[in-house]
């Protein structure tokens, strides 16, 4: 999987939101996504770097991406609602959705963990997503092949020591994953859903995670796209309800 090779048109008229577009993981996937012929619909929450990632997109001469702002702190459920019916309206169909934003928190022992900071990253992290993915899913339906990428990571899969509240929202999002995968596995098999875990990625969260490592011996988030690529294109119509690393280990 880590050395797929995507066909050019993977994802020719494919309609995709990626949320935390703005930069990272996020930014990389749109362009990828876009790259390879899909309609991505950006969505964060800082404006100016959606407009700039737009202009790349468009710049490059792929399908036009639309723009979605939006502070997942803060969106309310007639939010995502809304957002659904203008994808209706313009679009009639969701053919992808990938979770990708997320924030860290602190890094500190339960006993000390604030619980404003709590409540922020757990909303952010594993709160959004649900209510997206359930605005969503009625759309997602309606494509013949949908794909369902959560953003997962180690700690959601095996806590440690003072990564509070990230590490317990993450393993919200396995088992949101897993909840969805097995409610949407029907006789039409047309909606999938995985939990992907990056790894190690040069990132600025990474970086503020790890303040004294050196970035340079993590991969970029280019060298992570042939999972992003796999799991979100039909070579892997079929493939639901795992847990995928997008590093070798």
């Amino acid at each position: 999987m880590q050395d797929y090779q995507a066909p050019a048109d993977l994802l020719k008229d494919r309609i995709i939101i990626v949320t935390g577009a703005g930069s990272g993981i996020g930014r990389t996937a749109a362009k990828t996504y876009a790259a390879h012929g899909a309609t991505v619909v950006l969505m964060g929450r800082t404006v100016s770097k959606l407009e700039s990632i737009y202009d790349e997109i468009e710049a490059a001469g792929y399908p036009k991406p639309a723009i979605v702002p939006m502070n997942f702190e803060g969106a309310a459920v007639k939010d995502y609602e809304e957002l659904a019916m203008t994808l209706e309206d313009n679009f009639g169909k969701l053919d992808g959705l990938l979770h990708n934003a997320g924030i860290l928190g602190d890094r500190s022992p339960v006993e000390m963990y604030d619980p404003e900071t709590w409540n922020k990253v757990m909303h952010v992290n594993a709160t959004a997503p649900f209510l997206l993915s359930r605005a969503m899913i009625p759309l997602l339906r309606k494509s013949d092949a949908a794909s369902v990428i959560f953003t997962s990571s180690g700690v959601g899969r095996r806590a440690k020591a003072y990564w509070g509240a990230y590490a317990v929202s993450k393993f919200a999002v396995e088992g949101l994953s897993q909840l969805l995968a097995d409610e949407l596995d029907d006789e039409r098999n047309n909606v999938r859903v995985n939990c992907l875990n990056p790894g190690a990625t040069r990132t600025s969260m990474r970086a503020h995670a790890y303040p004294a490592e050196n970035p340079q011996k993590n991969p970029t988030p280019e060298e992570l796209m042939p999972v992003y690529l796999y799991l979100m294109g039909s070579d892997s119509k079929g493939v639901s309800g795992q847990q995928v690393n997008a590093q070798a280990t």
